[in-house]
């Protein structure tokens, strides 16, 4: 009997908080008020959570990776712990990195330390590289309608497009 588990990687601006241009302080980032119900429904349903997200702002001095880090720490008190990693690349996107999205390196490195299931996976979030990452990483999508998801049409379809996280939870866990 297989110990892998199923995943849902989420991008987090745009996704999982509201899309604010190169985020670098807590006092500026808002949490969308169905969060986390969406995470809540994940754990519940024995959902590994995590938060892929491209952070070029680091790599362009615009703030620090102890910003970043303070980020994701008020995000994870206020969803009361329930993200089980974060991963990030801090690289600016002319340096081509596996690890920026729509490259898999941050899933690469969550299933380096994590025993995931890929094949019942799911990446979740607002732009059409978001769609990209999950089928060069061979898992499902879903393009979420806030953020710059609005406007988005992915050059690849998104398995499922829902209006946002919440409403891409119960579309993945109805599935």
């Amino acid at each position: 009997m297989s110990s892998k588990r199923s995943a849902v990687f989420l991008d987090r601006d745009g996704t999982v908080i509201e899309e604010v241009d190169f985020l670098s302080c807590v006092d500026d980032m808002r949490i969308f008020p169905f969060t986390r119900e969406a995470l809540e429904l994940l754990k519940e349903n024995g959902y590994l959570v995590f938060i892929l997200t491209n952070q070029s702002g680091i790599g362009r001095g615009l703030f620090t990776e102890a910003d970043m880090h303070g980020i994701h720490e008020a995000l994870q008190n206020e969803v009361r712990g329930l993200i089980d990693g974060f991963f990030h690349c801090p690289h600016r996107p002319e340096f081509r990195c596996e690890c920026r999205k729509p490259g898999i390196g941050m899933i690469d490195a969550a299933c380096d330390t994590n025993e995931i299931d890929l094949e019942s996976s799911w990446m979740v979030g607002d732009k059409s590289l978001d769609v990209m990452t999950g089928h060069r990483a061979g898992i499902r999508s879903v393009l979420v309608r806030t953020g710059y998801g609005q406007t988005q049409d992915p050059p690849q379809s998104p398995t499922l497009i829902a209006e946002n996280l919440l409403e891409a939870v119960k579309q993945i866990l109805a599935s």
